[in-house]
């Protein structure tokens, strides 16, 4: 029967540990994915989650050390000795094994590779700890298939099984020389097809995508997204093959990235989780909920200069925020297709054609919009034409700046090295607000003549 995460369910589990009932606990987890032991875990109490990593076999645990949340791992990896971290450890292909122990203390860490039974392990995660994060290297792992292209096939073959011992999943063969660079993929079915005698160089693919250990790991991702890849090989300064990224990895780094992006356009400025503590949470919101509080602060001051506009013409003040709603909706509608244009790589051609297509498309949308804003406010709000007119052409307005805001800003950041995300969040929307105030009241005053 297949096993199912619920309130219930978890309720259960928490009745089994309470009553110690080891035995009936390993009965009911025996055939739950250790994915799905990970989320119960999460959401258990330290000392629930504690327990059931505490009779399960190394095998498994290892795998769900990988899959909980951060702070949960850390609660249980503190509970443990070097030696116990090390015989997890030796169950992790190389690329996990070292994301764990850096989320170790610095003293821990010597202690823990110490403990490592497997030397050539051992030193393959020294190995990657030295990458810089967010590169290639640092995302690599060190195992995969290689083979010599001055073998034959029959000595392919055995060498690959020995290889295969150690590699959890063959997705390519890669093909080097005596100094071991990468020269090209093997294929499988040329593998099997060829005979015994035939040597590898005569058979492999000369083509082969591949990226250097130093290449940003959004980049890696946006390559292996590109050309539909599996896995993807990893040379050094000097081609030769160190290692290789699988597409899990950068599934990691897909929804890391989309996760950062999501928040930065929502205006919180570090990586947090609904689950972090208060102060945690505080210092990830609190500095844009300020921006956003200084920008309102001038849209007040800018108001206040046509006061004269809102004694003459009240009405004026009843759209507003009407005004100010559009200009923030528009900038983030422009600003998102860019930002979503620079992280595919679909942004191309002169910036100049790109903002006269946004004009193009800000005078159509505005011009419909003020048509319905002008009969509306006219028969449903019993304006005056020279009202609805004034408030319409500025509205065309408001939505052509916008817009002009939100397509070049993303583009500006990008090209100075800023994460261009962080123009569809408060910022370009609180400065849109503001322009959007100075443009309506402006035009308003120039019509009306006040």
């Amino acid at each position: 029967m297949e096993f199912k995460i619920s309130k219930e369910s978890i309720q259960q589990i928490e009745n089994l540990i309470a009553d110690k009932n080891e035995k009936e606990l390993l009965v009911l987890l025996n055939d739950v994915h250790y994915a799905d032991i990970a989320e119960i875990m999460n959401e258990l109490s330290d000392e629930e989650a504690i327990y059931i990593f505490d009779i399960l076999d190394s095998e498994v645990t290892a795998e769900i050390l990988l899959e909980l949340d951060e702070n949960v791992r850390e609660k249980i990896l503190s509970t443990l000795s070097p030696k116990e971290i090390a015989e997890e450890l030796d169950e992790l292909d190389t690329d996990d094994a070292a994301d764990i122990i850096a989320e170790l203390p610095e003293n821990k860490k010597e202690e823990v590779l110490q403990e490592l039974e497997d030397l050539d392990h051992a030193k393959d995660i020294v190995e990657l700890l030295r990458y810089e994060e967010g590169t290639a290297g640092a995302l690599m792992a060190k195992e995969f298939v290689s083979v010599n292209e001055n073998w034959s096939v029959l000595t392919c073959v055995k060498e690959m099984r020995k290889q295969a011992e150690h590699v959890s999943r063959v997705h390519s063969i890669y093909v080097t020389d005596d100094d071991n660079r990468l020269k090209g993929r093997l294929s499988l079915k040329d593998l099997l097809t060829t005979s015994t005698t035939t040597h590898i160089s005569d058979v492999y693919i000369r083509k082969v995508d591949y990226v250097k250990v130093d290449t940003k790991e959004v980049e890696v991702a946006r390559i292996m997204q590109k050309y539909d890849l599996e896995a993807i090989p990893v040379v050094d300064e000097m081609n030769r093959l160190v290692g290789r990224i699988t597409i899990d990895d950068i599934v990691d780094v897909i929804k890391e990235e989309a996760d950062k992006d999501y928040q930065l356009a929502a205006g919180i400025s570090q990586d947090v989780e609904a689950n972090d503590n208060i102060l945690t949470l505080t210092k990830a919101r609190l500095p844009w909920l300020v921006l956003a509080m200084i920008g309102g602060f001038v849209a007040v001051n800018v108001s206040r200069n046509f006061e004269g506009a809102m004694e003459k013409f009240g009405v004026l003040f009843f759209f507003t925020p009407l005004i100010a709603a559009m200009a923030g909706n528009v900038g983030v509608q422009s600003s998102a297709i860019i930002v979503q244009g620079l992280a595919n790589n679909t942004i191309s051609g002169s910036i100049w054609k790109r903002l006269i297509k946004e004009v193009t498309l800000s005078l159509l949308n505005g011009f419909l919009l003020a048509v319905l804003l002008m009969l509306g406010s006219h028969f449903l709000l019993g304006v005056d034409y020279i009202i609805g007119i004034t408030v319409s052409i500025a509205l065309i307005s408001v939505i052509i700046i916008a817009s002009l805001i939100g397509t070049f800003i993303p583009i500006f950041l990008n090209k100075y090295g800023i994460d261009p995300a962080l123009a569809t969040g408060p910022f370009i929307t609180t400065s849109n607000d503001i322009c959007g105030i100075l443009i309506y009241f402006s035009i308003a005053k120039i019509i009306l003549g006040f």
